[in-house]
């Protein structure tokens, strides 16, 4: 059926989506106490407003489902009977979410016909993936670094073990495993890369590689293409499965229409044009038993304009033309401004192999960079001199580093800011 809809026309979407988000707002808001709740305030208070209208329903941050994940569930569903999952917490308490078998079978499904067959791979393929659990104990320094999972086919690298010492034995293991295609955090993805390039390792030749999780930069998808010999899509999604979106072979970044609808907003809540970024806001399709609606994601991305035309890969799937990266990723100005997707602005031309910015108060910036060849001190003379044209009148220091610590899920964070944010 996913393979089906890959070429319906705008009309065909807009009958399924009305359908579906119909059936999941009038469930909402009658069998989940959070939103019936919240109708019942609003009917008290003389507000007569539909709730068949999504435009009614309020802005939903994530604390208030992190503090409270039970009022999401609908009355008619017994919690212990579903799938608890929870979210990587990289910048928070993580929340847990509750999902049916049918609900995951329809994520998996959607998985595997569009994250997976588009490639040419399917779930019989061998494959690696990258993440966040450590698999053995961090201060292990000796192999295996790895489990594979004869279930799945799947080899599970821990990226918190990669380094220069240890690379050649990941690249050995995929060897060994002989793995068609790997998925994991772009910054461990390129790390593996960059190593085993400055080492003169050979690492296996892969079908392609999947980026998930992280922004995925220039730089990352060169490296990683070219030491894999393959390429290198992007993705798109998040535990509460409220939107999603893959790379398609020409480059055109698709939305599946199937997991949510997805608004583009501005600071004030105000839609923004197709073309603008925004703040996404997303409504869940698939999970009716614990649903969110207009949830805040915490990212930022510019929707496409619908043409009417199909993508030149045929998929007439809507398209994502830019994802920033999350919302808290900004520095904020002495003069009060918040700057997105200013990293270019900043490291182009810069040699580099990581970066972290961290603001320590809106006057003080700290930069943490990782050097490749002929990075020198007039490279940290740019930086500093490209921030304050950025920020304004800051104090900026650079420091050199053998390498930037991921958070305790496996994540690389290019900003790290303690000035109160949205």
């Amino acid at each position: 059926e996913a393979h089906e809809r890959e070429s319906w026309t705008g009309e065909e979407w807009r009958a399924w989506k009305e359908e579906r988000l119909a059936f999941l707002l009038h469930r909402a808001a009658t069998q989940v106490p959070y939103y019936r709740d919240e109708w019942v305030r609003r009917r008290a208070a003389g507000d007569d407003a539909p709730w068949e209208d999504l435009a009614n329903w309020p802005e939903l941050d994530k604390e208030a489902v992190r503090r409270a994940p039970e009022d999401f569930v609908a009355d008619d569903v017994d919690r212990r009977k579903l799938l608890e999952v929870v979210t990587s917490g990289t910048t928070g308490t993580p929340i847990r979410l509750w999902r049916s078998r049918t609900m995951d079978r329809s994520w998996y499904a959607l998985f595997e016909a569009w994250k997976r067959r588009w490639y040419g791979i399917d779930r019989t393929s061998r494959w690696a993936i990258v993440g966040g659990r450590s698999v053995v104990p961090p201060d292990q320094r000796r192999p295996p670094f790895w489990v594979w999972n004869a279930g799945m086919h799947q080899l599970y690298l821990s990226g918190l073990h990669i380094g220069r010492e240890t690379v050649a034995a990941y690249l050995d293991a995929m060897a060994r495993h002989r793995v068609s295609h790997m998925i994991g955090y772009p910054s461990s993805l390129y790390a593996m890369a960059w190593m085993a390039a400055d080492q003169g390792l050979v690492a296996p030749r892969l079908r392609v590689v999947v980026s998930n999780a992280e922004p995925l930069r220039p730089e990352h998808r060169e490296a990683i293409a070219r030491v894999f010999g393959c390429p290198v899509r992007d993705t798109y999604g998040m535990v509460e499965t409220v939107a999603a979106a893959n790379e398609c072979e020409h480059g055109g970044m698709h939305l599946w229409p199937d997991v949510g609808v997805v608004e583009a907003v501005d600071d004030e809540g105000h839609a923004v044009p197709p073309g603008t970024p925004g703040a996404l806001i997303c409504t869940g399709l698939l999970n009716a038993d614990m649903p969110l609606i207009r949830y805040r994601v915490g990212d930022r991305a510019v929707l496409g304009a619908p043409t009417g035309e199909p993508c030149a890969c045929g998929r007439r799937l809507p398209v994502l033309e830019r994802i920033e990266g999350r919302s808290i990723d900004n520095l904020v100005a002495p003069d009060g401004r918040r700057l997105f997707w200013w990293d270019p602005t900043v490291f182009a031309g810069i040699p580099t192999r990581e970066r972290q910015v961290i603001q320590e108060r809106v006057d003080k910036i700290d930069v943490v960079v990782v050097p490749a060849e002929g990075f020198d001190e007039a490279s940290e003379r740019l930086v500093v001199e490209r921030m304050r044209r950025l920020l304004g009148d800051v104090e900026v220091t650079v420091r050199r580093a053998d390498a930037i610590p991921r958070g305790p899920n496996g994540k690389f964070r290019s900003v790290v800011s303690h000035v109160a944010q949205r």
